[in-house]
C-alpha cells in the first residue's frame, strides 16, 4: 500500500473496527482500565509505525502486538516494584533522590530490554559477574554448571549486548 492516504484509511478502521474489542480484552486480562488504555494506544500505534501489510486476521495480529508490549508493561511494573522495594529497605541518609530514583528506574529498564532474548542462565551468569562481581567459579558454583559453561554465557551476553548496542 504505497498511497499514504489509503494506508491512514486503512489504520483508521483498523482502530474504528477494533479498537474497543482491543481494550476490553485488555480491561480482563490486566483489570486495570488506565493501563488498557495505553496498551490499547500503544498498540495502534505499533501498527501506525509500521511497515503496511495486509491482513488476513486482523484480531489475532492486534493480540500478538498488545501482548507483546502487555509483557514488557508487566516486567517493567515488576522490575520498579522490586527496585522501590530494595530502595525502600535503604536507610534514608542512603536513600535516592526522585530524579536518582527515576534515572536508577530508566536504567533498570535498558538493562532488562538489552538482555531480553538471552536464556535465563546466560542472563544470570552476565549479571552475577557484571552487578555481584563474582568469580566464573562462583558463578559456576551458583548455578551448577562448569565453569567452561559459565565462560561461554557471558561471552555470549556481552556479544549480545554489543551487537544490540551497534544498532
Amino acid at each position: 500500500m504505497a498511497d499514504p492516504v489509503a494506508r491512514i484509511n486503512a489504520v483508521h478502521t483498523l482502530y474504528s473496527d477494533h479498537h474497543r474489542w482491543l481494550f476490553e480484552r485488555l480491561v480482563r486480562k490486566l483489570r486495570c482500565r488506565l493501563d488498557a488504555a495505553d496498551l490499547t494506544h500503544d498498540t495502534f500505534l505499533r501498527v501506525l509505525t509500521h511497515p503496511p501489510m495486509a491482513l488476513r486476521e486482523e484480531r489475532a495480529f492486534l493480540t500478538t502486538v498488545a501482548h507483546g508490549l502487555m509483557v514488557n508493561h508487566l516486567r517493567r511494573r515488576d522490575l520498579e516494584r522490586i527496585c522501590l522495594d530494595a530502595i525502600a529497605q535503604l536507610p534514608e541518609t542512603l536513600a535516592p533522590s526522585p530524579e536518582e530514583r527515576a534515572l536508577l528506574l530508566e536504567t533498570l529498564a535498558s538493562i532488562d530490554a538489552l538482555l531480553d532474548g538471552l536464556p535465563t542462565r546466560v542472563r544470570q551468569a552476565f549479571l552475577l559477574w557484571q552487578l555481584d562481581e563474582l568469580s566464573h567459579a562462583e558463578i559456576a558454583q551458583r548455578l551448577r554448571v562448569s565453569v567452561s559453561s559459565v565462560r561461554q554465557y557471558i561471552h555470549k551476553a556481552t556479544v549480545h549486548c554489543l551487537l544490540a548496542e551497534s544498532t
